[in-house]
């Protein structure tokens, strides 16, 4: 045999000793504790689902699976983090809206390529934003907070934790609503300046906020309709802004690279975990709304909308990044 044929025998075999040993990755994954990496401070709403879900997956994988938040540059420096982590299944990012579909518009460089740098899984779950007002504000709906506003030209401050909080709060102030916007690093540090009505109102997620509902005033949340969970909160749009609906999301993703039998074997448990009622239930009484099943492609499909959705938002908005 000559010594090309030999070379030509041994490229045909490549493929198929790959396809063996990613396969047999996948049967023995996991064999260690996996890591979902959070880009967000403990307390956010993404860090409270991603919990729950890791303690599922542990459970039913029968190895550790930790959350390890590391917030910074609203999200920009967890999932830049995780999109150089070894591709392997053991290190996964809970994405969400905000650095996969609204950072990416808002910054010149963030560290990472939302699309090219992630491999989504599954998506988990909506998560509606809720408008809320210290008591000593003497508003109870959005109108009479609009109404205040207008009569106090800047003098109403209004407590923002994330983008996506951010794109709330400028879609509402173009309507003519003269409100000042205060950034905060994350929900915790959001809520204790509300709490000490050190800012008068906040927009944050239902689900950072709801524990809080007995010391502070819920005025709207920003789902198209009222929550299921929450049907005496109306939404902003059944409040007078017709057509308002901001919603965020969280999408567990790996990075690029991943094996897909790994993926595979990660959505399939996480499907599991999605279709108990226990799960369905955890979600409303967190805040959150189950995302619809998507399979892989209809998921890349929705992914890719969500980004060209919020950019086209953000740049009509005008936002900018600090």
């Amino acid at each position: 045999m000559t010594s090309i044929s030999r070379s030509l025998r041994w490229l045909a075999a490549v493929p198929l000793a790959l396809m063996l040993a990613a396969g047999a990755a996948a049967q023995s994954y996991p064999n260690r504790p996996i890591r979902i990496v959070v880009a967000y401070p403990p307390g956010q709403s993404t860090d409270i689902a991603t919990r729950y879900f890791a303690s599922k997956l542990s459970a039913a994988f029968g190895e550790g699976v930790v959350v390890e938040n590391r917030p910074g540059a609203f999200g920009n420096i967890g999932t830049a983090y995780a999109a150089r982590a070894t591709p392997d299944g053991y290190t996964l990012i809970m994405g969400a809206s905000g650095t996969h579909a609204m950072n990416p518009a808002l910054y010149d460089n963030i560290g990472f390529d939302a699309e090219k740098d992630f491999e989504p899984i599954i998506a988990t779950a909506f998560i509606p934003m809720v408008i809320s007002a210290h008591p000593s504000l003497n508003v109870n709906s959005l109108a009479e907070l609009i109404q205040l506003a207008k009569a106090r030209p800047d003098k109403v401050d209004v407590g923002l934790p994330s983008v996506t909080a951010q794109l709330v709060f400028e879609m509402i102030k173009r309507q003519n609503v003269p409100l000042f916007g205060i950034k905060y690093k994350g929900s915790g540090e959001a809520m204790t300046a509300l709490l000490g009505n050190q800012v008068p109102v906040l927009i944050d997620t239902v689900a950072a906020s709801r524990a809080q509902f007995g010391k502070i005033r819920p005025l709207a949340v920003t789902s198209a309709k009222s929550m299921a969970a929450l049907p005496d909160i109306k939404s902003v749009a059944e409040q007078g802004l017709d057509g308002f609906s901001v919603v965020a999301w969280n999408a567990l993703m790996a990075p690029r690279g991943t094996p897909p039998e790994i993926r595979d074997r990660l959505a399939a448990e996480m499907r599991k975990i999605l279709a108990l009622p226990e799960t369905a239930k955890a979600l409303y009484d967190l805040g959150f709304e189950p995302a619809p099943p998507m399979d892989h492609r209809q998921l890349l499909a929705w992914l890719r909308s969500e980004r060209q959705t919020d950019a086209e938002i953000i740049r009509s908005a005008n936002m900018k990044a600090d």
